[in-house]
């Protein structure tokens, strides 16, 4: 308790103060509790859904329910929480975002509000950022849900899905080699989705979880509908979900009739122009413009007068593609080229992200530079953004180590606040000033020299780059150096979970790109109890885990993520930044402040300085960028709650006519005549054929719907050069569309088959 009086006048402060009275109790309760039998602890859950249907709210129950949970906990996992992760829980159960840095037990925290939320009887969905955390946390945290009579299931990809089961043990060869949480598949049996949704606690990831909605949404047998409701999500790494992979929709697909040799074909001539002369560069924007000269190049090769006239605009649309993949899409840093395919990576996670497109055509034109089998470019049957997936649910909540920079965010799109929780010990790490050079090389240099003093004392050090392509380049410079180290970035990922638990052993050094969602920490001596016990104290002699950055990310979050691998759980460790006037972000977003301060104070090549103007400037260009980010996610939400309006009306009507059982159930969309001959045929039979011709006609107008609102929005915002507000012209054109919307349907229900006699 003593840990929680350090915090008063923050809003933060206040919080955790005011959380003593709860958590006292909860003490209270624990105290009792460590005298019952295991039976007698597994009556509480009966007793507390019998309280809630006799009409005793959450909060009645909860100090005792947070208890029960504590002790769960221990009996099966070993792991008694501490008072500062009791608060966390509260704050999750409470629908804000708890702050907790790495090392905190974020795990365990998200069992005490899901035991509790789940005793409504409603389902309780914990997402995670991968399938591998999915799994690990449903089989660790499992052994308590289960102990306590809850059910336990997990959603993966490739439309895997489990449920826990602690009398079924499956060997598999997928194996965490860590050595704290070796078999992920342990204790889970195959279980069909439908099944799994059904269960109390439901663990999977974001993409998942919004998949299986938009799958339910154009299913077309009632016994294929996935998910039953949307009570509570607890959201882990909450600001890599939430904020950076904000800005796209999820889609569900199907080809289009574009042949793929027109990507060919503009990639080809996007690689005869010059920047400048052709075309220019927007780094910051991510766009790209023809020059009048690019134009009259492109009108040329076409043999048209006007590029611009209908007609012609959709080439231009290629041509653009084509010069955005040579020019903004960068290999081994946006994507990696394997077995014939462009694969996404995930710039906050460094992780390779199979089965996912960029949209628009550009996934094409990437590929079509790159000389590997282009893709079909699809059409879309059903989209969603995470911001409006994730605001469906009666209460939504998260847990990171670092929120705090995007709280206004967090509270302006989905009213959660965050609430930084005190560490239950000491912060002990201490974080040294930015290294700052004039130039790339001599920053490299640095490092190299740096490493290897590191390397030499015995001091393991965790060196984090911002992209494949600069990992690999230091890994080739390390071993012209001589110094061992281990590598991890997307395409060296098989060995992460080993690779990152041994990063804190004597004279370690390992390299990798974005850490975020890893899941395992870094013990200091090695993964095992026994090394950790045995050379712990060594390691701390010398300084703890060091972490030095090879640049500034675009994002503070993800500098701090990266900070936070080291000083866990009041553990010693240092940080600091090696940064360069010639890296990305001080380049495109760094203002000409810096470069004046830097050839004000004469900065030599070789010789790196520590000056707080040049770090305060590029602190102010990541809050730039950070805030250019937000207005583009604002930007998109703002379009898509839009067409959010629609979605929910015919998501809504549509599963009205999926669950319909006679022929008159789907008179709105049927004309008199269509239901009078159908009435004449065998009704169950012929029911079942009437239902699914006009869930098709819905789909299909949806179809085209999402379609005709995309070009809205594209013409939405040429209307701003004529002084338009494009929002608006979007809404009113959007409503406009869409009021016809349900005669397009009833049209294409009531038209005959060409098995009834029509075309």
């Amino acid at each position: 308790m003593a840990i929680l009086d350090k915090l008063f006048g923050s809003e933060s402060g206040r919080y955790v103060k005011g959380a003593k009275g709860i958590l006292q109790k909860v003490q209270e309760h624990k105290k009792t509790l460590a005298t019952l039998s295991d039976a007698d602890m597994r009556e509480k859950t009966a007793t507390f859904k019998k309280q809630l249907q006799d009409g005793a709210g959450l909060e009645d129950i909860l100090p005792e329910a947070f208890a029960v949970a504590c002790e769960a906990a221990k009996r099966t996992t070993g792991m008694d929480p501490f008072a500062v992760q009791i608060v966390g829980g509260k704050v999750i159960h409470e629908g804000s975002i708890a702050e907790m840095r790495t090392g905190e037990g974020k795990t365990l925290v998200a069992v005490l509000p899901a035991y509790l939320n789940a005793l409504s009887g409603k389902s309780v969905h914990i997402v995670t950022v991968n399938d591998y955390l999915a799994r690990r946390d449903a089989v660790w945290m499992g052994q308590a849900f289960a102990f306590l009579g809850l059910t336990v299931g997990v959603i993966n990809g490739q439309d895997d899905s489990y449920i826990y089961d602690a009398g079924h043990r499956e060997q598999d060869q997928q194996r965490d080699d860590a050595g704290a949480y070796k078999v992920v598949y342990e204790f889970l049996r195959e279980a069909k989705r439908q099944e799994v949704y059904q269960c109390d606690i439901v663990y999977g990831t974001n993409n998942e979880f919004v998949f299986d909605y938009l799958r339910d949404n154009i299913a077309y047998n009632p016994e294929e509908i996935r998910h039953r409701g949307f009570h509570f999500a607890i959201i882990d790494e909450v600001d890599s979900i939430l904020v950076d992979e904000a800005r796209s929709p999820l889609i569900i697909s199907a080809p289009s009739n574009i042949p793929a040799s027109h990507y060919a074909q503009f990639t080809k001539f996007a690689d005869t122009l010059k920047e400048e002369e052709d075309y220019t560069i927007d780094e910051k924007k991510r766009a790209v413009a023809l020059t009048a000269s690019g134009i009259e190049k492109f009108e040329r090769s076409l043999k048209v007068e006007n590029v611009y006239v209908e007609g012609a605009q959709r080439t231009l649309h290629y041509l653009h593609n084509a010069l955005k993949a040579k020019s903004l899409f960068k290999r081994d840093k946006q994507y990696v080229v394997r077995s014939d395919q462009v694969i996404i990576v995930d710039e906050f996670t460094g992780r390779l992200q199979p089965g996912r497109q960029w949209s628009d055509g550009i996934h094409q034109a990437v590929e079509a530079k790159e000389g590997v089998t282009i893709k079909q470019e699809t059409r879309t049957y059903a989209s969603i953004t995470f911001q409006n997936y994730f605001r469906m649910y009666e209460k939504l909540a998260g847990m990171t180590g670092t929120a705090k920079s995007s709280e206004e965010e967090f509270y302006k799109v989905y009213k959660m606040p965050v609430i930084s929780v005190p560490t239950n010990k000491p912060i002990q790490r201490v974080d040294h000033p930015d290294a700052i050079y004039q130039t790339h090389n001599a920053k490299i240099r640095a490092v190299i020299e740096k490493i290897k003093e590191l390397h030499e004392k015995g001091q393991p050090v965790l060196v984090g780059t911002a992209s494949i392509e600069h990992n690999e380049a230091l890994s080739k410079r390390l071993k012209r150096a001589k110094i061992p180290h281990e590598v991890l970035n997307a395409k060296k990922h098989e060995r992460e979970g080993e690779i990152i638990a041994q990063a804190g052993k004597r004279g370690a050094v390992t390299i990798a790109t974005n850490l975020a969602g890893r899941g395992v920490d870094i013990k200091l001596g090695g993964a095992t109890e026994e090394e950790s016990k045995k050379y712990a104290d060594t390691i701390k002699e010398l300084g703890g885990l060091f972490v030095l950055g090879t640049e500034r990310h675009e994002s503070r979050r993800i500098d701090d993520q990266l900070r936070g691998r080291c000083g866990r759980q009041g553990d010693k460790g240092e940080t600091q930044f090696y940064l360069s006037l010639e890296d990305d972000l001080t380049r495109v977003f760094g203002s000409d402040q810096v470069k004046q301060i830097a050839q004000r104070l004469g900065l030599p090549e070789d010789q790196g300085i520590q000056n707080k103007m040049i770090s305060k400037s590029i602190e102010s260009a990541q809050k730039r960028v950070e805030g250019h980010h937000f207005d583009a996610r604002r930007f998109s939400l703002e379009y898509d709650t839009i067409l959010d309006t629609h979605r929910a009306e015919v998501y809504t009507r549509r599963k009205k006519m999926l669950y319909a059982n006679n022929i008159e159930s789907l008179q709105e969309v049927l004309d008199e005549q269509t239901i009078e001959a159908a009435k004449k045929k065998s009704a169950d039979e012929y029911m079942t054929e009437l239902r699914a011709k006009v869930l098709r006609s819905i789909d299909l107008a949806w179809m085209e719907h999402l379609e005709l609102m995309d070009y809205a929005r594209s013409s939405a915002g040429l209307r701003s050069y004529g002084q338009r507000e494009p929002l608006m012209e979007y809404r009113k054109e959007g409503n406009q569309l869409f009021s016809g919307f349900w005669g397009y349907v009833r049209e294409l229900a009531c038209k005959p088959t060409p098995e009834e006699g029509g075309k």
